[in-house]
């Protein structure tokens, strides 16, 4: 199996940033991306993840979040939060502005449900359908990062989260 494409190390490692509330599932896309030579970044949420898009010093190149993203526990609502909990298409909206030409993957067990309740339309944009296995993860992210990326403008940027069209 030494020799199979999926085996070996990228020959340029991309940086991904692996969001989801639940914790096996971050480990095990960490894994995953990690054999297939890919450096992996932690969330266990959309707050955690956004800091990371601000402040990690290094490049993030593709961002894979769960659709849905509980807050955990209590927390008081502010208007000025900078990293707020929010779902994983408001979390790709948000880093998308922090980080210019950041590749996004959805990922949700319950896609139909999930996508449709967001106002997403079924392959506007990369989605994995959890559970998975690992060829299909690695070969989608693969293909995602292998397309340019994306070049939105400030003027491009969506204004709402219902607002689907940048992902074509």
């Amino acid at each position: 199996m030494e020799g199979h494409p999926l085996c070996r190390l990228s020959e340029s490692s991309s940086t991904i940033l692996v969001v989801d509330d639940e914790l096996p599932t971050v480990k095990l896309c960490k894994a995953f991306l990690e054999e297939a030579g890919h450096t992996v970044l932690e969330a266990e949420g959309s707050s955690e993840a956004l800091k990371l898009c601000a402040q990690y010093q290094g490049p993030i190149d593709l961002l894979l979040t769960d659709l849905v993203l509980p807050p955990p526990g209590f927390q008081l609502a502010a208007t000025t939060n900078q990293f707020p909990h929010v779902n994983g298409y408001e979390l790709a909206l948000r880093a998308t502005m922090i980080r210019n030409g950041l590749h996004v993957i959805l990922m949700s067990g319950n896609p139909d449900k999930e996508l449709t309740s967001h106002g997403i339309k079924r392959g506007t944009l990369p989605f994995l359908a959890k559970p998975f296995e690992r060829d299909r993860l690695i070969a989608l992210v693969q293909t995602v990062l292998a397309q340019p990326a994306p070049t939105l403008g400030v003027e491009d940027r969506p204004r709402a989260a219902n607002d689907t069209d940048w992902f074509g």
